[in-house]
Parts: structure tokens; sequence; C-alpha cells
């Protein structure tokens, strides 16, 4: 049996997240020039991103860099306590190091910060506080404003580090946009898992093997319902000889059946079937056969009919 729930955890829990939401909305006014300099930076650099941080705020640090690579600003991430240690090889002369620090004071950062300069790279300062080491030393400062963390006790990194990721993510989406960075361009990125699928199958990679059911317009009902049963997409296609293409399904098949009307294929057939290019994204064809309530999109090379689709198959091709 579930535990009666308790109202001042929940309470608890409202007033945390609220806390959460009012610094990420002093973060967002408090936005200035230095926002953008920071992104010209990150826009012209000539080598890579790198993300440092120590403790909670590498963490951050380390997801930050992995939204920038998947989005096309080649990132990496370096430990603050392990670059000091032989990792401080990963960092080049034409790169950009954005560094996150809530104190902007901790020993590792202090260390690292006149080495890096020595490596003549631009630093990018993220702190929440204005006098630290980290701010007067970055080339581009951005202060996260911290009134207090989440917890009862005001030491669990929380409000900070939102700020921190919120800030990182902004950074990330602006490249998006002076990039124009598009949608083919993030498949490039995403080709595995449901995501790169959405984006990157299109109709020609679901056609089965022998997926390309059709009967002429003088077929039999009889005909057509072989045709049907023999290749399993709930379907046929009527070929004309002027190229023009119609669609039969096994609905319309038992609908002539209640009618018991005397009919041939091409009397039998819509013909304003759904026609797409096999080069049309599977995701996108199946948007469209949901907007026309059909099962079975016909695909096209060059207007010519290559083959059937059914939504049965562009669903287990894992899009969703």
């Amino acid at each position: 049996m579930l535990p009666t729930a308790n109202k001042e955890n929940i309470q608890f829990a409202k007033e945390s997240i609220a806390l959460q939401a009012k610094h990420l909305n002093m973060l967002e006014s408090r936005l200035d020039s230095s926002f953008d300099e920071a992104l010209q930076l990150l826009y012209g650099c000539k080598g890579r991103v790198v993300f440092c941080g120590i403790g909670k705020s590498a963490i951050i640090a380390q997801k930050i860099a992995a939204t920038f690579n998947s989005t096309g600003t080649p990132s990496l991430f370096l430990h603050a306590a392990e670059a000091v240690h032989g990792d401080l090889g990963m960092v080049q002369p034409n790169d950009v190091v954005l560094m996150i620090s809530n104190s902007g004071n901790s020993p590792e950062i202090k260390v690292l910060l006149p080495l890096l300069l020595d490596f003549n790279v631009k630093i990018i300062g993220v702190s929440s506080n204005d006098d630290s080491n980290l701010a007067k030393q970055s080339h581009v400062y951005l202060n996260t404003p911290l009134e207090r963390e989440s917890d009862p006790n005001n030491l669990a990194p929380t409000c900070s580090t939102t700020m921190q990721l919120v800030l990182g993510d902004a950074l990330a989406v602006s490249l998006i946009r002076l990039r124009k960075f598009g949608a083919s361009d993030f498949a490039k990125y995403h080709p595995g898992g449901s995501l790169g699928k959405k984006l990157y199958l299109n109709l020609e990679d679901v056609l089965g093997e022998d997926a390309k059911p059709n009967v002429l317009p003088s077929a039999t009902i009889e005909d057509v319902v072989k045709s049907i049963t023999k290749h399993k997409l709930g379907a046929t296609v009527v070929t004309h000889d002027d190229g023009s293409l119609g669609i039969i399904t096994d609905g319309d098949i038992r609908r002539y059946l209640l009618q018991n009307n005397t009919v041939n294929a091409k009397g039998l057939a819509n013909a304003n079937p759904l026609c797409l290019s096999g080069k049309t994204s599977a995701y996108d064809a199946f948007q469209e056969m949901e907007k026309r309530s059909v099962s079975q999109v016909i695909v096209l090379d060059d207007n010519r009919y290559i083959g059937l689709v059914h939504l049965h198959q562009i669903l287990k091709a894992g899009i969703f």
C-alpha cells in the first residue's frame, strides 16, 4: 500500500523548484554584452572548445561539451584535477577554454589558470563570484548570480549548477542559430536511435523486398485479392498505361463485397492515392499518412512506381 503523501515534503520540493526558477529568471535578466562576447569567441574558435570544471561543475561541463559536439562545435572535457597530471596536453593554441566554477577560487582552478594562459588560449569564465580568480583572469566572464542553494543547509550545488547548465545550453543554441545548423546537419551527428532514424531514415530505406504489388486496370477482383494477399501490405497499386496510379486496399475489397457490384480494378481503385518520393523521410511520410488517415503510401523514384510501404513498416523501423 502506498504511503499517504506528506504535504510538508511536497511543499518543500515546490519551494526548491521555485527557488531554482527564480535564479534562472535572475540569470536571464542579467545577460549582457559579455554573453555576446563569449558567443563570438566560441563562434570564431579555430580549434576546439575545452570545457573544464571541478566537482559538480565538472559534471555540468561534461554535459555541455556533449551538447556542443552534437550540434556541430568540436569540443572536449578537461577535468581540472587531471589537467595538471598530463591531461593539459589536450589543450591546443587555437582552442577556447570555458571554465566553470561556482566559487571561482577552487585550488585546482587557481593552479590551472596561469598554465592555460601560457598556452595562449582564450578563457571564458563562469562563476557566481565576481571577485574570484576565475572572474579576474578570464578574457570573458559570465556571472551566474547565486543567492543561495535550494537545500536546507545552503551547501549542495543545486541553483548554481542549474544556472551553469542553462547558460551552457543558451550558448549552444545560440551557436546553432549563428551557424544556421539545420535538421539535416543535426542528423549527421545523431545517426543512431530513434532520433537519428527520425531524421535520417527515408521511405526507400524501409521498402521491403518484393514490395511492389501491382495490377492492371483490367484485373479482376480475384486478381486484386491475390496481389494483396501475396505481398502482405494490405493493398495493391493499379498501374495505368499513362503512368498514373491508383490504389486498392483490403478495406476497399470489403466494401465492394458488401455492395455486391461487378467491377474491375479500375473501377475499384482510389485514383488519388498518397504518393511520395523515396527520398521523403519516413517520419514525414508517417505524419502525412496520419493526416490523410491511410495505412499505405506509394513510393516513387522520379515519378516512377518503385514500391509500396505500409504504416507498420515505418513503425517497425524504430523512428518512435
